[in-house]
């Protein structure tokens, strides 16, 4: 089927399929049922990774022979599954074959092999963003027999706040994929700069207050505007962040829901992301983009890691990875030789990112397809995969992009000696998870983005930031009617139950 005629069938048929499941709250993790609460301390812990990962592994065997096909996004990520899924195959003798979908086509590949009848695919990957859609179209397996079967249900429990919550990878009290990746932005900063004893009174003279980690949008305009009026020169500039077309709706979403901002007005459904408040937001994100390096406006995440690491830039706005790259975690391995020797190791400060919420970019889950003929096979895989001590040592890898997601990895001792400050890299990744904003999770939430990204991109290009909001506002309006209004406006009334979809600064 052409991909143009395929969009088209996609659309038709999920807006006949948006029978709207019901989401009470955006709870916590169900808890364990009676008698399987695990006992207080440390042996608890450890009860409850023999039982997932071993018990796993065990059941797993009674399928040895058979093969799997997982998605993983393609790039740095499948460096996890090679070195995991041997292993499995070792203890298993389950075959593990890694399908590499580039990021853009997980969501359309997976859907056109689940609505056409095919089964290419066993372990599935979605994010947050794609599950509404996934789940009303049929194309996720519920879990909870097989977490019933096969998992100790303390490990449910395990997962902090927002990964376990209502819409990251379950709806209700049904699960469709195990949470698998604690995406999350984080602000980066030279300390060596915010620190320096002639910066700090300058910029107090300038600005009329301690230069420090911006919290707000207003601070980190004025802290990056400082440093490149007196750096630029060097080649060193304020800050940088992507914009490149494809995911630059990430950096508006954290600033416009700490600002108040929502995507509707709950009551009629109409789109509101160009109220005053969304306008506000564009505008000065293309003001901050004035300070920033030249061309950054082509920018993606590759330019501002290599910017970062060359110690060109005081601040940037990312994903986890970058921390760990940022001390030289993994250098010398064959899978980073492409990351540029880092020049601002023990030079690294951690913030959530300015303007009191921070974006949750992103953020994977395993699932499984229902056209799969192994399904207990591609669980068990899910769960080893994902179980605590399994998972631990996947987000230590230096080059996987898998961040901590688990209550026990923040927690490590392990993780917490990779480098000096590794505590306070996890604490505040913690922090930021805490006060952190969703991507739209409702049906459609994957459309109604790529209009929110076409808006801003054209604002960095040079259009009006209220005139290609106020597009992006009619083509989020057509979505919805498209869709039903009436069940668009229940699915986001539902949504908005969720404390990590509600408006408004977390500090």
């Amino acid at each position: 089927m052409q991909q143009q005629a395929f969009r088209k069938y996609v659309a038709v048929l999920l807006a006949g399929l948006m029978v709207l499941l019901a989401v009470t709250q955006c709870a916590p993790a169900p808890a364990a049922t009676p008698g399987e609460q695990p006992a207080a301390g440390q042996a608890a812990q450890v009860a409850a990774v023999t039982d997932s990962c071993a018990n796993a592994v065990e059941q797993a065997k009674q399928y040895a022979g058979a093969t799997i096909n997982v998605v993983w996004e393609s790039g740095l990520q499948p460096e996890d599954p090679k070195i995991f899924a041997p292993r499995f195959s070792e203890l298993t003798g389950v075959n593990v074959n890694i399908v590499e979908i580039p990021y853009v086509d997980i969501f359309t590949k997976q859907l056109q092999d689940y609505l056409t009848g095919g089964g290419a695919y066993d372990v599935v990957t979605l994010a947050p963003i794609w599950l509404t859609d996934l789940v009303n179209a049929g194309a996720l397996e519920p879990l909870n027999p097989y977490i019933d079967k096969y998992m100790n249900k303390a490990d449910l429990e395990d997962y902090l706040g927002v990964y376990g919550s209502d819409g990251y990878a379950r709806i209700g009290d049904t699960w469709y994929g195990l949470p698998d990746d604690g995406d999350v932005f984080v602000m980066y900063y030279r300390k060596d700069l915010f620190e320096d004893p002639a910066n700090q009174e300058e910029f107090k003279a300038s600005y009329g207050y301690e230069l420090a980690p911006p919290k707000t949008y207003q601070e980190f305009d004025d802290v990056g505007r400082f440093f490149t009026d007196k750096y630029s020169a060097q080649g060193i500039y304020g800050g940088a962040f992507q914009h490149l077309e494809g995911q630059a709706w990430d950096w508006f979403v954290g600033p416009f829901s700490g600002a108040g901002g929502q995507f509707f007005d709950p009551q009629s459904m109409d789109a509101t992301i160009n109220s005053e408040t969304g306008v506000d937001v564009l505008t000065n994100m293309v003001k901050v983009s004035s300070w920033m390096p030249p061309g950054v406006q082509k920018w993606g995440f590759t330019e501002v890691l290599s910017a970062w690491l060359d110690g060109k830039l005081a601040m940037i706005i990312t994903w986890p990875p970058v921390g760990r790259w940022s001390e030289g975690v993994g250098k010398g391995t064959e899978q980073l030789s492409w990351v540029p020797e880092t020049k601002v190791a023990g030079n690294v400060g951690y913030a959530p990112e300015p303007g009191g919420r921070s974006a949750l970019a992103g953020g994977f889950a395993l699932g499984v397809s229902p056209n799969s003929q192994n399904k207990d096979a591609a669980y068990l895989f899910a769960q080893w995969m994902n179980c605590p001590a399994t998972s631990l040592e996947r987000v230590m890898l230096p080059f996987a992009l898998r961040d901590p997601f688990r209550k026990s990895h923040f927690a490590s001792e392990q993780y917490r000696a990779l480098w000096p400050t590794a505590n306070e890299y996890l604490e505040t990744l913690e922090s930021a998870a805490g006060q952190g904003q969703l991507e739209l999770g409702i049906p459609g939430g994957r459309e109604y983005m790529v209009a929110l990204d076409q808006a801003i991109t054209a604002a960095y290009a040079g259009a009006d930031p209220k005139a290609a909001l106020d597009e992006a506002a009619e083509k989020f309006n057509a979505i919805t009617d498209r869709l039903g209004r009436d069940k668009q406006k229940e699915a986001y009334s539902q949504w908005l139950h969720c404390q990590w979809a509600q408006s408004g600064p977390r500090q």
